[in-house]
């Protein structure tokens, strides 16, 4: 293989992966925009924070917004009604009295479970052809494409300051 044909490759490549990762990013912007306000059914944003408190614990409401990539006045938002319909609780920290802690009750941790299941099949189909070496290559090159638009975002930042 001549030079030419390696960059030639790597190009069409490189044109693949930015066609899949737009179509990708396309698509979960379609299933949040198609959110549900039924009783009993999470949004997409619901759900991310309360996936957020299963997985990590208790947080607090702006470390939650950050880990469900909404505004932390949204983020209250959610929570009030989260709160109201009893899937979280909210505490003053012991050790910070300003910080208040946000965790699930024990009825938000079923409906994380339940969704948990909903969606497993289809995550695990959707990803059944490749191996655990292949997936955690995957991962890493997601890992490359958030650092790099994380600092696409801080110059884009400091350029309009």
């Amino acid at each position: 293989m001549t030079t030419t044909e390696s960059t030639t490759a790597r190009d069409e490549a490189l044109s693949r992966f930015g066609v899949a990762f737009k179509h990708a990013n396309a698509a979960v912007r379609r299933l949040r925009g198609r959110d549900t306000h039924r009783p009993e059914e999470l949004s997409y944003a619901q759900a991310s924070l309360l996936f957020g408190l299963a997985e990590r614990g208790e947080l607090t409401a702006s470390e939650l917004a950050q880990y469900a990539d909404v505004a932390p006045g949204t983020a209250t938002q959610m929570l009030d009604g989260l709160e109201l319909a009893g899937l979280i609780e909210r505490r003053g920290s012991e050790r910070d009295r300003r910080l208040v802690l946000v965790s699930l009750t024990p009825r938000g941790a079923e409906l994380v479970d339940k969704r948990r299941v909903r969606y497993k099949a289809s995550w695990e189909a959707a990803l059944n052809e490749f191996s655990a070496a292949e997936l955690l290559r995957a991962a890493s090159v997601l890992d490359s494409m958030r650092v790099m638009f994380d600092s696409l975002a801080r110059v884009d930042a400091s350029s309009t300051e």
